[in-house]
């Protein structure tokens, strides 16, 4: 095994860098991590390994009031939500148009969604856990700088917005109708071993088409799948400047890695800020991330999005019942500034599992085979979360993510796409600042536990990879030197490879 030509220090030096003449505080401080990191979120780690691991309170969360906040949370994520004329009127106003009508639904036991299933003879038409966004790139000057300063997201479709809506409340037409089909692609690694991989075709259809109001010529498509709910509590917590350390726009370092940060807009404090969430990095918060999601899938109104996602066009939509204005209520949006809440603390306080076998021989070569492909200079290891009288477990945590959270570009298989399926150049901006090309690093923790959470879970932002060896081999752009390295691999370095990704 090519192991063997490793330097000594490849397994520490995810947090420290090798060759670098460190002092006796960064053996320490290698040691340390060598010691923890089967934590993969510090104390707040749990010991669940189950269908019901990523469904955990933060392992050292113990008042009973926080926990009571977690439970409540937990309830308004996983139970659905229903259309104005309900009896439940805290969890009413669904619609009217959405792609989901329950949190849960999609984040499915608060893992990560999956594409729809296919068949021999029919296409996959259940978009229940994911998501099609929309974005046109002919738009004026003054939208284009206002994207690039970070104050707009993007100008969304004429015809649907900027997302796609595949159901509705009543009578209502629906907005779109989806369909993927996929396409086999053959890898072959160098020692002549193959995978096969399949590659989406996604077809998609404006149910306003007959009125005039088709897709626009321009508009590019950004397909997603829900991605998992664990440790974004701590995600939150971990200081701009060590983000920003990683980032690289210019490649400085001539490594062809760049690392880009999004600048997104606050919707609460109205100031440009890091963007940390979604699959583009779009949201700064995830208060702001759960108001989003809210409106955008559910079309159900907050106090930070007050508007429903109804077009001008859309007759039937701009007349149908709400759940703004009940008399019982003081405020005139949808989801209660207390539910709200109680989302938002749900969403940082659930837990990340412990790694089962974190210190196993083959687990850690795969863990140095990682590195030595070069995969960690985006997936980065390890981070300290800041202090916070808000989130107090979860702060001044090691955590071992394997995320730096900037945007990379991953090439042009991964590319937001055209109605006709044609990837889209990496001068086209989709969602502030990052381009068609462009994700966000995904954190990796967890990532073993995805199929004993739901055995139809897929991976990468679209669902197109059934398994972890499928994602890798799809990477490409300024991750194709570390495919390279790892289509290099024999039959047993792939199976450690695997092994240390199937561990965290």
């Amino acid at each position: 095994m090519k192991l063997s030509t490793l330097p000594l220090c490849l397994s520490s030096c995810l947090l420290v860098g090798c060759g670098s003449g460190g002092s006796s505080s960064d053996t320490t401080q290698q040691d340390h991590a060598l010691q923890i990191e089967h934590l993969s979120a510090g104390d707040t780690s749990v010991t669940f390994s189950n269908p019901s691991a990523f469904s955990q309170h933060v392992a050292n969360m113990s008042d009973a009031e926080r926990i009571r906040r977690f439970n409540l949370g937990d309830d308004f994520f996983e139970n659905p939500w229903v259309e104005k004329q309900a009896s439940t009127e805290l969890r009413d106003g669904l619609g009217p148009l959405f792609n989901n009508n329950a949190c849960q639904d999609c984040h499915i036991r608060d893992g990560r969604g999956h594409a729809p299933n296919v068949s021999a003879t029919e296409d996959g038409t259940n978009f229940s856990s994911m998501l099609i966004r929309a974005s046109r790139s002919s738009i004026s000057d003054a939208n284009l700088q206002a994207m690039q300063n970070g104050t707009l997201a993007n100008v969304g479709d004429s015809s649907v917005g900027g997302q796609l809506q595949q159901n509705a409340i009543f009578a209502i037409e629906k907005e779109s109708t989806l369909r993927v089909s996929y396409t086999p692609v053959t890898i072959t690694f160098n020692d002549g071993y193959t995978v096969e991989l399949r590659k989406p075709q996604w077809h998609l259809t404006s149910n306003y088409a007959d009125q005039g109001y088709d897709f626009n010529a321009d508009t590019v498509f950004s397909a997603r799948v829900a991605p998992p709910m664990i440790g974004l509590g701590l995600l939150a917590l971990i200081p701009e400047a060590d983000i920003l350390a990683n980032e690289d726009v210019n490649d400085t370092d001539q490594n062809a890695i760049s690392g880009k940060a999004n600048r997104v807009k606050n919707h609460v404090s109205g100031q440009v800020e890091l963007g940390r969430f979604g699959w583009k990095a779009g949201q700064p918060t995830l208060r702001q991330q759960a108001a989003g999601a809210f409106v955008g899938d559910m079309g159900l109104t907050s106090e930070i999005f007050l508007d429903e996602n109804c077009l001008l066009h859309q007759d039937d939509c701009l007349t149908s019942p709400n759940g703004n204005g009940d008399s019982s209520r003081d405020y005139d949006f949808e989801v209660s500034s207390g539910v709200l809440d109680l989302i938002e603390f749900y969403s940082h306080n659930l837990a990340v599992p412990v790694r089962r076998n974190a210190y196993g021989e083959n687990v850690q070569e795969g863990k140095a085979l990682f590195a030595q492909a070069g995969c960690n200079s985006c997936h980065v290891e390890s981070y300290q979360t800041a202090s916070s009288e808000e989130h107090p477990e979860l702060a001044n945590q090691t955590i071992f993510p394997y995320s730096d959270l900037l945007l990379h570009d991953m090439g042009e298989d991964l590319a937001d796409f055209t109605v006709d399926n044609v990837s889209v150049a990496d001068t086209v901006l989709v969602e502030y600042q990052a381009n068609a090309k462009e994700w966000r690093t995904p954190a990796l923790w967890g990532l073993g536990l995805t199929h004993t959470v739901d055995p139809e879970a897929t991976f990468l932002h679209d669902g197109r990879a059934r398994t972890i060896m499928e994602a890798i081999l799809w990477h490409g752009g300024e991750a194709q030197s570390a495919k390279n390295a790892v289509l290099d691999f024999d039959n047993e370095e792939r199976d450690a490879l695997i092994e240390f990704l199937s561990d965290l």
